[in-house]
């Protein structure tokens, strides 16, 4: 008997989107530039009056509000500007700042969104109807065919097929996000959750171990990836630790779903080796992270049962019935009963 797959974005997946866009590179809605930018005739009269250093302090605080030209710079000299200020007006002019801040966003591992990007990426990032997110990131992609944030539209898209449970939709667009980034996290984890799961392999019958090779590649790079994430200046230690952790969580438990699906490609029955890959897969998910994922224990007792482990099965059906909703709640209601009448037929003992 293979208990049936629970095709969900657990807990872990979106905590860890929430990290990701903080911590992983995603999209920065094009350079800051600093308010209320001094004037030429206030640049001027500050040199007059307060001197280079304090007017090279202001610069760097407020930007200017117009181009250095020759026509300028000619004024600028005739107040005594020397060659420093001159450097100083010129890095604090509105191309100059912004050419600095995209800079330094791509040295840091983001990305800068073109300001005329801005608005439709926006409207894509918070649309909460899955239709109309996959109708926006088409018409993204139509609109921004050499966007440098189409791996993240892509990844939109993937989630707003998640959100239809459309399997085959979010293999697609994850695997076209990570073909642009193939280190993008979110599709990284989006890809190796969704492989494994009954309602992708089905359709991928003449395939399936080469698919989920794939999966557990996937889920290797992922765990590198999130290793190497760096704390958000925003976010404590303690609420990125827990977040990193929930994200790795999330990648163990697609680990347990591979090997838990490997080994009922067995041609002589259940293969014990890959289930108990599986078992130590599931254990790390529900362990790793003070929020598991229910639809993990309940995954959890679906090893147990296979391996023989009834008592051990029973206590994860009941774990995921207790942290579990609507279907998972269910369904692992379901298996706690079916697994007793196993156990009551086998004549073992029952723990008390």
């Amino acid at each position: 008997m293979k208990i049936k797959s629970v095709f969900l974005l657990g807990p872990a997946l979106l905590l860890a989107s929430a990290l990701f866009a903080q911590a992983q590179g995603v999209p920065t809605m094009g350079p800051t530039i600093a308010p209320t930018p001094m004037t030429e005739k206030e640049v001027i009269t500050e040199l007059k009056k307060e001197g280079a250093e304090q007017l090279k302090q202001d610069l760097k605080k407020r930007g200017v509000d117009f181009s250095m030209d020759p026509d300028v710079e000619k004024r600028l000299r005739k107040a005594k500007a020397t060659d420093e200020v001159i450097q100083a007006v010129t890095a604090a002019t509105p191309k100059e700042k912004a050419a600095a801040a995209k800079a330094a966003a791509m040295a840091s591992g983001q990305v800068v969104v073109p300001a005329e990007e801005t608005a439709d990426l926006k409207a894509l990032q918070t649309e909460l109807d899955p239709d109309k997110g996959i109708a926006l990131a088409e018409a993204y992609v139509k609109k921004f065919p050499q966007s440098p944030v189409l791996t993240y539209v892509y990844a939109y898209e993937a989630h707003s097929y998640q959100m239809k449970n459309d399997a085959i939709k979010v293999v697609e667009y994850a695997e076209k996000s990570l073909g642009l980034k193939k280190d993008n996290l979110d599709s990284l984890m989006t890809a190796a959750s969704v492989i494994p799961m009954a309602q992708f392999l089905h359709e991928h019958q003449s395939d399936q171990e080469q698919q989920l090779d794939k999966a557990e590649a996937y889920c290797r790079e992922a765990l590198k990836g999130i290793d190497q994430l760096k704390k958000p200046p925003t976010m404590d230690d303690a609420q990125f630790a827990s977040r990193k952790a929930s994200a790795i969580a999330g990648v163990h438990a697609s680990l347990g779903l591979i090997h838990y699906d490997r080994a009922s490609l067995g041609l002589m029955g259940w293969d014990k080796d890959e289930l108990a890959k599986a078992e130590k897969e599931y254990q790390l998910a529900v362990t790793l992270t003070d929020r598991p994922d229910p639809s993990d224990y309940y995954r959890m007792g679906a090893v147990y049962t296979q391996e023989g482990k009834l008592d051990d099965a029973i206590a994860a059906f009941t774990k995921a019935s207790e942290l579990g909703q609507g279907l998972v709640k269910q369904l692992a209601d379901q298996q706690i009963e079916l697994v007793k009448k196993a156990k009551a037929q086998s004549g073992a003992p029952a723990k008390p």
